[in-house]
């Protein structure tokens, strides 16, 4: 938060009069010319549920709002609301865990991330216990300002041991990841798109699967690869295009599983003499850039190396396209960051 932002923090406030970018705060994520699908993670919870019975599903008073609400329509015996409790909600998701349930226990990513970190770490991750934590509003994700803006969460979840951390593009990879995430016998953290979420990737790439720990090469390109996770796979497909017509050629590999992290796929794919940008909705400490930075130069991989991410800052509260376009994060400003550094 910069000393402009803490001075508008307490100037009178005046209701807008302009209700689209006052629903613009909350809206799903705009992602024009796409496809959507409806509550991907919640139907896609209830297709698994129905052939194991050891699935069940928690929420902290927020099953509307992370789809979990279909999952307790479908299910009403297997779904446990905690209410605004998300320490407790993350014990009864262990306990149940010990007892032979699968849990996916879901809240808003700031509330685990900050307020649940201990239970997690202590309750799921040190027991290596088959807790799948899926939390709506990740990063950039919310107008509603610091207190809902998880920018930290990768950096969070990656530094606890045993603890998987994915970060899906679209629908498919949120469908996908649910069957993905059920067959891995431990913990995880997953990122969720809700509400009507984009059908991004099958569009690029017909044949695409979420495959746990896999980097996948989305679209072929000569001059610049992006390493991309969660939504900035959109925008970067997005933003190729732009730069297309410009006589730029640009890759995008999509990285949807943050810890393990497909060294041998990013190591393979930087090492061909492209610029190599990566493109997270997340803060630059801790996340998909270091992490593929880190593996570059333990392997003596030193291409040219950038990195599209949120600043060290507390952000601000407004619409999300004006965010977006504020912190770097809109197709227009990742295809001039690109150009200025070519």
């Amino acid at each position: 938060m910069t000393l402009a932002s803490m001075a508008r923090k307490y100037e009178q406030r005046v209701p807008p009069r302009d209700t689209a970018a006052t629903s613009a705060m909350i809206a799903s994520l705009q992602a024009e010319g796409y496809d959507t699908v409806a509550a991907p993670f919640g139907h896609a919870l209830v297709a698994e549920a129905e052939a194991d019975e050891r699935i069940v599903g928690l929420s902290a008073d927020l099953a509307k709002y992370t789809d979990l609400h279909v999952f307790a329509q479908a299910m009403p015996d297997r779904f446990y609301q905690m209410g605004m409790a998300e320490q407790l909600l993350m014990s009864a998701a262990a306990g149940l865990a010990r007892e032979g349930f699968i849990p996916f226990a879901t809240t808003y990513a700031v509330f685990a991330s900050r307020r649940a970190y201990d239970f997690i770490a202590m309750a799921i991750a040190e027991e290596n216990l088959p807790v799948k934590v899926c939390c709506a509003l990740p990063g950039l994700t919310t107008g509603y300002g610091p207190s809902h803006q998880a920018t930290e969460d990768l950096a969070i979840f990656r530094g606890l041991p045993n603890m998987v951390v994915v970060d899906p593009c679209d629908a498919a990879d949120v469908a996908g990841m649910v069957p993905a995430l059920l067959a891995h016998d431990g913990p995880a953290y997953a990122r969720l798109l809700r509400g009507k979420v984009a059908s991004v990737l099958t569009r690029h790439k017909p044949d695409y699967t979420f495959t746990l720990g896999k980097a996948q090469m989305i679209r072929e390109g000569a001059d610049v690869l992006v390493v991309s996770t969660g939504i900035m796979t959109m925008r970067a497909l997005d933003a190729a295009d732009r730069l297309a017509a410009d006589k730029v050629d640009v890759a995008v590999l999509h990285v949807p599983t943050i810890k393990p992290l497909d060294v041998e796929t990013i190591r393979a794919e930087a090492g061909r003499g492209r610029l190599v940008v990566t493109a997270e909705n997340h803060t630059e400490n801790g996340g998909l850039g270091e992490a593929v930075a880190r593996a570059l130069l333990t392997a003596g991989v030193t291409p040219a190396f950038r990195m599209i991410a949120l600043p060290d800052a507390f952000l601000e509260a407004g619409a999300l396209p004006t965010l977006h376009d504020m912190y770097g994060l809109s197709v227009g400003k990742i295809v001039e960051q690109i150009k200025s550094w070519l």
